[in-house]
This record gives structure tokens, C-alpha cells and sequence, in this order.
């Protein structure tokens, strides 16, 4: 009678899978996993026969499916990791319970095979076949499971809390990858109506870069409301950061629940976004030495042992050669191309591309080992200078700005000397960054150089892991600091510039008598541009159209843009200097960050094989030692 009703259950499979599924029925076992590139799975056992019927440890580890999924992070730079490792594993090393193994759901396979595609075409790989969806992965219907969701932080989550807790009720602690990641996802869920959650991109150990973000209308762009950004534990071990803005995202959620005009009149007039870990990777090697005990190296670099904030293009070089030619710009400065042939991490690709995606006009980054607020430019004037004063363009701008910070710290204004910080008081708590110490491939400079956004970095403690018992403090030290400093996104003029007939005109330029950085319009045409109390001459101008110039006046004590709008007219030649100058810096289209796009539209996948007289891939040699078993289903056909 069962095999009766076996064979009905699969009448409708090919021969050569009846077979392997009778050898799984009646001859599979449950084993702990031996594999060494999938130790790190969801799970703890599996079966053999694997999925591919490779009946042994040994068999698997000497196969050319399992070599790639153990270079692959290698091959693709980082990208896709280790999703595709995991997804990988989930056939390799199937997940088993009771004796039976458990397919991964296609769902999981189809959405990354979505987002993963241009990584492998970019290097002339084609799909591997064992992470064909429609044959090895199964419906949720069917019963698999899912192979990622360790990496969206769906495991081992934070317990759930008493439900008659107060409504403004936050957890002063330490929050782990997951407890994060829930905690952002139960705020977000508690304020629908003005939060979401998203994901810039994934570290380089595949942890998504979860961001919470506020608007009345999430995830959308508004027009002529600007956007905010707060960034935490670059850094992994400067953990202060991360907690903080976790409590950030509580509080604005309750307090406009609550009614809080403030924090009401804050989100409906802006689109604020909060990044509380860019570096979950070192925080988790942080935390395993604990709080209180944690050095000043350990969990500060990333799993790929580079430090993001010495990680971002060194645009600060470039516009310190363009400082002296007459007319040249010190804004919207490319990426060179010798900047790719290092090591990029994949954190800094996806905040990159988060900027060029997003028109920021704000942020600020938070770190800790000091209590002091910093600002560009990062990177001295004079390379051997290790502390020089080192002015932006807008330097009357940042210092506004770091001391919006500062002056609402009760202990950063604080006079003392003796307390943490003490070194920068009669500096008001506010330094140039180069100043202080110099280094290049800062985020804050590439920020300012590269997009509109300006950014400073807040060191927020001189405790860089402190203890739990210490967070309700240095929560309400730092509060009124991180409303007032996002406030300041509102300092300054905003407006839009369109034709005559009304039509917005994008990437139109806003320039600034006096002031040799500019910024650009968004894609409907809207501008922010931040200023200090003054009067000043503004002009916009794009190509195909003559410039217009206004007077503006910002009274002292002004807390809300002005706005200036600019219509523009066409003109009757365009000046070809000025029109060589508006192309120079344009986005390079073979830009490699233009590949790092996990929303772009993809190309469907080309025919395996492949002919065999051709040339060879570069990859090709990490497959050299497989004699008789060489990949060719990697190869494309031509």
C-alpha cells in the first residue's frame, strides 16, 4: 500500500528524478552538515544524496558546484554574499528533518536570480544550473523553507514585549543583527501611515543595510521637501551610534502618535531617513567581546578588514588641484577610475548609490572614542600636514551646522575641561575635520564633493561599547542634539527651477556668488541650498537655457527655507566652454557603480554552454585543479 501511493505521488516526474527520489525515500538519513562553506546555514543537518544525487562529503567537496559557491563571493567582489553561497547550500547540502530533505522555496531563488544576474553577466558567467529554480527549489505551497532569512535578521529575533507597555516606552540595550532588524520592523508596522523599512544594499557577510524611514508619504520623494540622513556604526565597534538612532526611530514614532508638535511639524515638512548599522559585520565581532571590555580596534573594520570611513573615492585631491583654476568646479566631482582598481567593500557601493539615488541635502554621521563634532574637509590641504586647518568652500555652513549640534548638547557646551570632549571647548565643541587629525577616503568629504548632501561626523561618546546601564543617559544627552541638528535641513533657500512653460528642468545649477560649490536640481526640478544669515547672489542655470541671477536676503533667526523660484528661458547659443563644463562631470555611463544596482531591469539569461575553442573567461583558472570536471555549463554561448 505505501509504495502504491508513492508511485502515484510521482506518476507525473522523469525517470532519472523517480530514481533519485526512491533513493532518497528509502535510503536518506539525517547527518550533521561537515561542508565548510555551509556551516553557517539556518539549519543543522542534511541528507545524502543531495538534490544533484552526490552521495557523499566527499563527493560534494571535490565538485565544481561546490568549488564556485565556495569562490563566488571572491568572483563577484561581494556582491550577492552570501546569499548566493547560502542558496547554494540549500541544494548542496540540503536542509533535512525527519529523515526527509526539505526543498528551498522558489520564491527566495527567483528574487535573487533577479537582483544577482547583472553581477554574473558583468563577468561573463552565466546562471549556474543547479540554481535553476523551476527544477531544484519548491512552492510555499509544498513546504520549503526559506535559505535567507537569517540574513533578514527573520531568526532568533527579539522575544516579544509585554503588551501594556506605555506607548513612548523604549529599551535602553544593546540590540544584536536581528533584534535590530525587528525592532525597526515592529516601528515601522506601529506608524504605517508615515514609516517604512528598506534596505540599501547587503555587508559583505550578506546582512541587508536596513534603513527606517519617515514621511508622509514613505517612500517616496516629496516635491521641495528635503531629505535627511543620520548614519550609525561605521565603525563596528563604536556601537553608540547604532543604539541611538534605534531609540531615535521609537521616539519620532510615539511622539507623533502622541501629537508632539514638534516632532509632527519635523515629518510632515521632511523625508527623514535613519541608517542605524552600515557595519553589522564588525559590530557582531564587537559584541563578542561585550560591553564595557570591547578595545579600540576589535569589530572596527569590516569582514573584508577595511575601514569605510578610509573606503570612499579621495574626490578631496581633485578639488584641491581644481582650487586655483579659474572657473572650475569643487562640486559633482566623478569618481576616477583608478578608484575601482582597489578593493571597494560592498557598504560603500551601496551608500553610493543610496546617495545617487536619493537627493540628500543633509546628514551626519555618528561614531564614538570622543565628544566633539567634526566637519570637512576631512583631508588636509597639504598631504604631510597631519593637522591643518583645512576650509570648504561653505566653511560658514558646516560650522553652523556642527554647531547646531553642539550648542544643544548639554555636555558637548558644557565649559568644563576636565570631562570627556574637554580638549575642543574652547573650540565650542566644533573642529575642522583635517584640523583635528587628516585622512583621505572619508564619507562626509565624498558627501560634499560628489552630491549635494552636506555631512559632518558626530563623536558621540568617549565610550565606544559603554555599558547598558549607561544608554538611558546618553540618550537624553544626545536627543534634543540629533532633533535640532535635523532641523537645520531647513536653513537656507529652496525652490524650483522649470521652463517658461512650466516644465521642471533637471540637474539645472545653483550657484551661489562667492561660493565656488554649487548644487543641482532634482528630477522634478526642486533645490534646497543651505546658507547662513546674509544676503546673497543666486543664479540657476542649465544647458540650452540663459542664466538668471537673484538677490536674496536670510534674516537672522529664519528657520524655515525661503523660497526662490527660477524660470528659465532658452537661449540663442549656449556657451560651448560653459556647456563642456556642464559634460565634464557628468556620470561616466561604464561607471562600475552603475552594475551595483539591485532595481535595475535584466537581462534575461543566455544559453548555457559554450564553445569550447574560444578564449577563456578570467575566472576560468579558479576551476584548473578540476581535471575531468570542469564548469563548462558557466560558460555563455555566443
Amino acid at each position: 500500500m505505501v509504495f502504491v501511493m508513492f508511485c502515484l505521488s510521482i506518476q507525473n516526474v522523469s525517470e532519472e528524478s523517480y530514481f533519485s527520489y526512491v533513493h532518497l525515500l528509502f535510503v536518506a538519513k539525517c547527518v550533521d552538515i561537515a561542508l565548510s562553506s555551509c556551516t553557517d546555514v539556518a539549519y543543522t543537518q542534511m541528507v545524502y544524496p543531495n538534490f544533484l544525487d552526490q552521495k557523499s562529503r566527499e563527493v560534494i567537496e571535490y565538485s565544481s558546484e561546490y568549488l564556485l559557491i565556495s569562490v563566488l563571493h571572491n568572483l563577484l567582489q561581494g556582491e550577492c554574499n552570501p546569499d548566493l553561497r547560502l542558496l547554494g547550500c540549500s541544494v548542496l547540502a540540503p536542509q533535512c528533518e525527519k529523515d526527509k530533505a526539505i526543498k528551498p522555496c522558489r520564491h527566495v531563488c527567483e528574487n535573487l536570480k533577479k537582483n544577482c544576474l547583472p553581477a554574473f553577466d558583468a563577468i561573463d558567467m552565466a546562471w549556474p544550473y543547479f540554481l535553476d529554480c523551476d527544477r531544484f527549489f519548491a512552492g510555499q505551497e509544498e513546504g520549503c523553507f526559506d535559505p535567507l532569512a537569517k540574513l533578514r535578521g527573520e531568526v532568533d529575533a527579539e522575544e516579544d514585549l509585554p503588551s501594556d507597555l506605555p506607548a513612548t516606552f523604549i529599551q535602553f540595550k544593546h540590540h544584536s543583527y536581528s533584534q535590530m532588524v525587528s525592532t525597526l520592523k515592529k516601528t515601522a508596522s506601529k506608524c504605517s501611515h508615515i514609516a517604512t523599512t528598506y534596505s540599501i544594499g547587503r555587508s559583505f557577510e550578506g546582512k541587508d543595510l536596513f534603513v527606517i524611514e519617515f514621511s508622509t508619504k514613505p517612500g517616496h520623494h516629496e516635491l521641495l521637501k528635503p531629505e535627511f540622513k543620520y548614519i550609525g556604526n561605521m565603525h563596528g565597534n563604536e556601537v553608540v551610534g547604532k543604539e541611538l538612532l534605534i531609540y531615535l526611530a521609537q521616539y519620532l514614532c510615539s511622539e507623533y502618535l502622541l501629537g508632539n508638535p514638534r516632532i509632527q511639524t519635523l515629518i510632515n515638512n521632511t523625508r527623514i531617513h535613519l541608517l542605524p548599522s552600515l557595519n553589522p559585520d564588525g559590530y557582531e565581532l564587537a559584541a563578542e567581546e561585550g560591553a564595557g571590555y570591547n578595545g579600540w580596534v576589535i569589530g572596527r573594520q569590516t569582514a573584508q578588514n577595511l575601514d569605510l570611513n578610509r573606503n570612499f573615492p579621495d574626490l578631496t585631491s581633485e578639488a584641491y588641484r581644481r582650487a586655483g583654476i579659474r572657473g572650475a568646479r569643487l562640486d559633482h566631482i566623478p569618481i576616477p577610475q583608478s578608484y575601482w582598481w582597489g578593493k571597494v567593500a560592498p557598504e560603500t557601493k551601496a551608500v553610493m548609490k543610496w546617495l545617487r539615488s536619493i537627493p540628500f541635502v543633509l546628514s551626519a554621521s555618528l561614531h564614538g572614542g570622543e565628544l566633539v563634532v567634526t566637519y570637512p574637509y576631512d583631508y588636509s590641504r597639504h598631504p604631510m600636514e597631519e593637522k591643518m586647518f583645512s576650509p570648504t568652500p561653505d566653511e560658514k555652513v558646516f560650522k553652523m551646522l556642527a554647531k547646531a549640534y553642539a550648542d544643544a548638547h548639554p555636555v558637548i557646551s558644557d565649559r568644563s575641561e576636565l570631562r570627556c570632549g574637554g580638549n575642543f571647548v574652547k573650540r565650542g565643541g566644533i573642529i575642522n575635520g583635517a584640523e583635528w587629525y587628516s585622512f583621505t577616503g572619508g564619507m562626509a568629504d565624498f558627501n560634499y564633493l560628489h552630491t549635494n548632501c552636506f555631512e559632518v561626523t558626530i563623536e558621540v561618546g568617549c565610550e565606544k561599547f559603554p555599558l547598558e546601564e549607561e544608554l538611558f543617559t546618553i540618550w537624553h544627552e544626545n536627543k534634543g542634539a540629533l532633533l535640532n541638528y535635523m532641523e537645520m535641513v531647513h536653513r537656507g533657500i529652496k525652490g524650483i527651477v522649470s521652463d517658461k512653460f512650466g516644465n521642471p528642468i533637471k540637474n539645472a545649477r545653483i550657484s551661489v556668488r562667492g561660493i565656488q560649490h554649487d548644487v543641482t536640481t532634482a528630477a522634478d526640478g526642486d533645490y534646497w541650498r543651505l546658507l547662513p544669515t546674509g544676503t546673497f547672489i543666486i543664479s540657476a542655470q542649465a544647458p540650452g537655457y540663459s542664466r538668471v541671477m537673484k538677490r536674496v536676503t536670510i534674516p537672522a533667526g529664519m528657520k524655515q527655507a525661503g523660497r526662490v523660484d527660477f524660470v528659465l528661458r532658452p537661449a540663442e547659443a549656449w556657451p560651448s566652454k560653459l556647456l563642456r563644463r556642464s559634460m565634464e562631470d557628468a556620470h561616466d555611463p561604464h561607471d562600475p557603480l552603475e552594475l551595483f544596482d539591485p532595481h535595475a531591469q535584466h537581462r534575461q539569461p543566455e544559453a548555457r554552454g559554450g564553445s569550447p575553442g574560444r578564449e577563456k573567461p578570467w575566472w576560468w583558472s579558479y576551476f584548473s585543479s578540476l581535471d575531468l570536471h570542469k564548469p563548462l555549463w558557466l560558460l555563455k554561448q555566443r
